[in-house]
Parts: C-alpha cells; structure tokens; sequence
C-alpha cells in the first residue's frame, strides 16, 4: 500500500482510542485489524499508522484533558483552604500558558528564604 493511500477510518481512529484507554498496547490493537480483516494484506494502514495516530491525537487529547484537570484541581484546594490563591491562564488550545499558585506554607516560605519555585510551561515545546 502506497503511503498517500493509508488511511485510519472513523471506526478503526474510535476502536483504537478505545483500545488505548483500556491500555491494550499498540500491536495487540493492530493484531485485532489483521485478524478481523483476514491479513495484513487487506488492511490500507501498517502498524506504524496505528502507533502514529495514538501519538499525535489520542495522547495529546490527554495531555489538553490534563489543563482542565489541573484548574478543576485548583479550585478543589480554594475550596478547602481559603488562604490558596491561584491563577491559571489557557491558551486558545486549551494548553496552560500560565498557571501560579501559592497557599499559606509557600507564602512564609518564600518570606523566609526570600526564593520561589517556578515551572517553565514551554520547556521541550519546540522538539
């Protein structure tokens, strides 16, 4: 199969992400195609397609998933500890672009040492 005719269709893209949240590997996932469809033959995608769809849509959905959580969390520690402030800015990805924490131990902490911890969002971004 040329590579500018392999192509993931809607049930195979949706059975894959399924298959990843059920944490079933890769290879087992393209076995299951191979197997339904009588060969490797008759299948217009490779492995590698598979492995390459789960990188690029399914593990980044996660990772955007992971933003959100990240607020809903926050909020969580307002609500039991009034004395956390917090600020967290999205991108229009819905990717964190800011985000900045502080509850009362890292308040007298930073009084203390006169220091802050901080965390650089775009390390590794540009790979």
């Amino acid at each position: 199969m040329l590579k500018q005719h392999r192509e993931l269709s809607m049930f195979v893209r949706h059975t894959i992400e399924n298959n990843e949240e059920a944490d079933i590997r890769p290879s087992k996932t393209y076995q299951s195609f191979v197997a339904a469809a009588g060969g490797h033959r008759e299948l217009n995608f490779i492995e590698k397609n598979v492995r390459n769809y789960i990188t690029r849509e399914v593990r980044n959905v996660l990772e955007l998933d992971d933003a959100k959580e990240f607020g809903k969390y926050l909020l969580r520690m307002k609500e039991k500890n009034q004395n956390i402030f917090f600020e967290l800015e999205l991108k229009k990805d819905q990717s964190i672009k800011l985000a900045f924490w502080a509850d009362a131990r890292s308040r007298a902490a930073c009084e203390y040492f006169g220091d802050v911890i901080s965390f650089d969002t775009t390390y590794n971004t540009n790979r």
